[in-house]
């Protein structure tokens, strides 16, 4: 091993416990979407203490809403803030930026967790807790690698940006791609998404949708003179729901499809709300889908799509041929994303990787998750993810290996050094 990483890894090794305690301190700040900034305010404390100059950027509303990849999160912009750790080294070598998102989603039902969701409880090699995993484990390993590097005097030769950003959670409008458009641009991008030690050059891409279809009220004692919207639904949703499963069957993109339990996509119909008393018959129902479709499809295809699966639907059916259903697309949406692997940002990467942790090889991989690296393809910069392992994100007894967080802190510092070390052309 070199002599520069293995400086690198003694450091991180004997100061190990430190990384972790904060990652535990991180977890147990309740930092549902929308209500990040005590944990904006921990991220500010922690960049200012090794040096960095701090920007603390209020997302513009005005500005990101009419980028073409935006979309509401439904939280307001006012007081909430995101983060950036700024280490100015010379503008002749490469830039870089790591990024984690301090937001998370709700832990309920708490009761049926085995653990403290904001405990951060570690057990042998696992630390359980809402976000230990996705994604302030990543989070915290982006600013040890740098604490590492400064305490060792081994100093970047370019720019190193350290975002720490809200409501990725929610689409990232307001914060990933809210300091994109600020300008807090780099010559290389990486979110340290929990994605096992493996880089994730792809995803799915996603939009949501409800539909609506309209029956005719009538008491429930005689209800033979009503039509139940909810009975009409279920034409749709099993059409959908058909959909799905020819669609996780015959759309393959091989890096998210071997990476995804063998599906590349999901049609996921997630919530349904009908009618207005028990007593009545249904005169509305309204199911809520999520759509994910792969590299090469666009939101356009898809749209068609549900249209036309809609329409043969309700083929036939007299009630619904007269009052036909209403498609509403809205929340989420982004196109999928695909980063070249052989991009040279890429390929120095896992080499660094590699020669890191010691590795013959570094999994290249899609997922059918979003992330924030997606963005980076409306500026013409490259952009990957790479971060710890574990399981349960978004569900009970959510949990990071710690090993693995002190594997990626290892490959982020050495990543710095490697990327930066590189003249610009």
């Amino acid at each position: 091993m070199p002599e520069q990483r293995k400086r690198i890894a003694d450091y991180i090794d004997q100061h190990k416990d430190e990384l972790i305690r904060e990652v535990q301190n991180a977890v147990r700040i309740k930092s549902l979407v929308g209500e990040e900034q005590e944990m904006q305010a921990f991220m500010k404390k922690k960049f200012e203490e090794i040096g960095l100059k701090v920007v603390e950027s209020q997302p513009s509303y005005e500005q990101v809403s009419k980028h073409e990849a935006y979309c509401h999160s439904g939280f307001p912009f006012e007081g909430r803030t995101n983060i950036v750790g700024i280490y100015e080294g010379s503008d002749a070598y490469k830039s870089l930026t790591l990024e984690g998102h301090v937001d998370v989603v709700s832990a309920e039902p708490e009761e049926v967790w085995s653990y403290d969701p904001w405990g951060a409880e570690i057990v042998g090699n696992r630390m359980y807790g809402r976000g230990a995993l996705d994604m302030k484990s990543g989070l915290m390993a982006n600013w040890f690698a740098m604490k590492a590097l400064l305490e060792l005097g081994l100093k970047p030769k370019g720019s190193v940006q350290l975002h720490s950003t809200i409501e990725e959670e929610s689409g990232g409008g307001a914060g990933a791609l809210a300091l994109m458009e600020e300008g807090f641009l780099t010559d290389g991008y990486l979110t340290t998404e929990p994605h096992a030690l493996r880089v994730t050059v792809s995803h799915s891409g996603v939009m949501y949708f409800r539909v609506k279809v309209v029956g005719k009220t009538a008491h429930a004692a005689r209800s033979q003179e009503g039509i139940n919207a909810i009975g009409k639904m279920y034409k749709i949703y099993h059409a959908l729901e058909e959909l799905d499963r020819k669609r996780g069957e015959e759309v393959i993109f091989e890096l998210i499809h071997k990476a995804s339990d063998g599906r590349s996509c999901n049609l996921n119909l997630g919530r349904m709300e009908a009618g207005d008393w028990v007593s009545s018959v249904a005169g509305w129902a309204v199911l809520e889908c999520r759509l994910g479709f792969i590299p090469g499809e666009s939101r356009e295809d898809m749209k068609r799509l549900i249209d036309e699966t809609i329409a043969d639907a309700i083929k036939g059916d007299e009630w619904l041929e007269q009052y036909p259903p209403e498609v509403e697309w809205f929340g989420w949406t982004t196109e999928a994303w695909y980063q070249d692997p052989d991009h040279p940002y890429v390929q120095e990467f896992i080499k660094s990787a590699k020669e890191t942790l010691g590795r013959d090889e570094i999994e290249i991989i899609g997922r059918t998750g979003g992330n924030d690296a997606r963005f980076t393809q409306y500026y013409n910069r490259p952009g990957i993810g790479f971060g710890p392992d574990g399981k349960y994100s978004h569900g009970p007894d959510e949990y990071v290996e710690i090993d693995t967080i002190i594997d990626t802190a290892k490959v982020l510092a050495n990543h710095i050094l490697d990327w930066t070390s590189i003249p610009k052309a």
